[in-house]
């Protein structure tokens, strides 16, 4: 059936929204970007659905699991099964990927401008898709390191290697025993660098990254800021979330954009100054790149 004048005005409203959008990035003079997980949900690296029941499929039919959220949470009765269930996540998340087409675009779009990146996420997209390191902050750690679980130091450690030969060896959904990963320093067993508890490590990497994004928000008040937040939901709103609308109020000339499916509404102080957007993502940053 043909669109009715009310289909074709929330249409055109919000293509206007969009192309409003797009004039404030161009305009900016900083691009802050906060990326949280439905970012890069939108680009593919869902965590549920098709994608989980092809992967782990037998991890489905044993243990009853139902997507790799709940499934990191899962009671393993043995470090050989826990560690056979992390070398699928980590490589089905962290290294099979490769630097996905939705993080491109957004590289595209913020290459040329003064920008930096705080994110939840931590499968190592911007690191695949040309973003500069000094330029994101990956606060919740990274699916690429492991730490000491005590932990013992401040220090990770890269785990790509031992992810493949565990990978390897997996057998009835265990790896061997002499492939468990302990620390190198103290004999503790190793743990994911992931912010789950007051373990978590901030090496010399998180505290520089830490830095380097305080500093990027220090000074910026007076200037034409756009804080551009992708997918960021309220596991984690303390992170992104808030910050970016409380800063929004805060300084004159700012605007935030937000893309997102569902959560939309925010402070009520930073409603003039926003633009929200449920369009799907992809299709938003293509219609910002078009000449």
């Amino acid at each position: 059936c043909l669109p009715t004048k009310q289909d074709l005005k929330l249409r055109d409203d919000k293509m206007i929204k969009i192309q409003e959008a797009k004039k404030i990035i161009e305009e900016a003079d900083k691009v802050v970007i906060g990326a949280g997980a439905g970012l890069s949900a939108a680009a593919g690296l869902t965590y549920s659905g098709p994608r989980f029941e092809v992967f782990f499929k037998d991890y489905i039919v044993r243990y009853g699991m139902q997507d790799m959220y709940s499934a990191a949470f899962y009671p393993f009765e043995t470090a050989e099964e826990r560690w056979g269930y992390w070398a699928k996540h980590i490589y089905h998340n962290r290294y099979q990927p490769e630097g996905l087409s939705l993080y491109r675009d957004l590289f595209d779009l913020v290459k040329d401008k003064d920008y930096f990146v705080i994110t939840t996420n931590v499968d190592g997209q911007f690191m695949k898709t040309g973003f500069a390191p000094e330029r994101f902050f990956e606060v919740q750690g990274n699916y690429g390191e492991w730490q000491c679980s005590v932990p013992c130091r401040q220090k990770v450690f890269d785990n790509e290697g031992a992810v493949r030969e565990m990978l390897k060896e997996i057998k009835d959904l265990k790896i061997p025993t002499d492939l468990i990963p302990y620390c190198p320093h103290c004999g503790a067993p190793m743990t994911m660098h992931l912010r789950v508890d007051q373990a978590f490590v901030q090496d010399e990497t998180w505290e520089a990254s830490y830095e380097a994004y305080l500093g990027f928000i220090e000074g910026i008040e007076d200037q034409k800021v756009v804080f551009l937040e992708l997918g960021v939901g309220y596991n984690t709103p303390t992170i992104i979330r808030y910050p970016f609308e409380k800063m929004t109020v805060v300084f004159p000339k700012a605007h935030l954009i937000r893309l997102n499916r569902d959560d939309l509404e925010g402070f009520a102080a930073s409603k003039e100054k926003t633009i929200s957007i449920n369009d799907d993502m992809r299709e938003v940053l293509q219609q910002w790149l078009a000449d």
